[in-house]
């Protein structure tokens, strides 16, 4: 059996870009270098996509989205492009440099990710997020900086 995925003919793929089974990527939308986009992720139309960055399976990233260079996407989250849906207007999500997405997030339409920033798994974000800073919950609220998270994350690591 073949695993099929459908990258549209006019879709501009980088060097070393590895996308997974049964993955979607729409017209007109170019991926940097060293991507990796995950089995069952729906990348529609228009999307911009910096080198680095990863993209896990049952991700939705919509028309008009902007994603920065070395940004992590975990499964199944959602960005969306319709703040009041169903609206004739759409707008885009912005994830900046180095941010963090976590499993299962939703982030509203016209929202920007900071640089460096962490969205916790779950949570729905419905503000910008600060650069820098981690958000979780329903609505999303600051909890603590990337320093601490990163701090969480060596120690986690380190087996402690």
């Amino acid at each position: 059996m073949r695993l099929v995925n459908s990258v549209s003919p006019d879709a501009k793929i980088g060097r070393n870009v590895k996308i997974w089974n049964f993955s979607y990527v729409g017209s007109g939308t170019v991926i940097g270098d060293n991507v990796k986009i995950g089995s069952l992720a729906h990348v529609d139309y228009g999307v911009r996509i910096g080198s680095g960055t990863m993209i896990e399976g049952s991700a939705y990233i919509p028309p008009m989205s902007r994603i920065g260079r070395n940004v992590f996407i975990g499964p199944g989250a959602v960005l969306t492009n319709d703040p009041f849906p169903p609206s004739k207007r759409m707008t885009g999500v912005t994830v900046e440099d180095g941010a963090v997405i976590c499993a299962r997030a939703v982030i509203k339409a016209g929202v920007k990710v900071g640089r460096r920033s962490v969205v916790a798994m779950g949570a729905v974000v419905t503000k910008d997020v600060p650069p820098g800073k981690v958000v979780m919950g329903v609505p999303a609220r600051v909890v603590y900086t990337r320093a601490e998270y990163d701090a969480k994350l060596r120690e986690w690591e380190s087996g402690a």
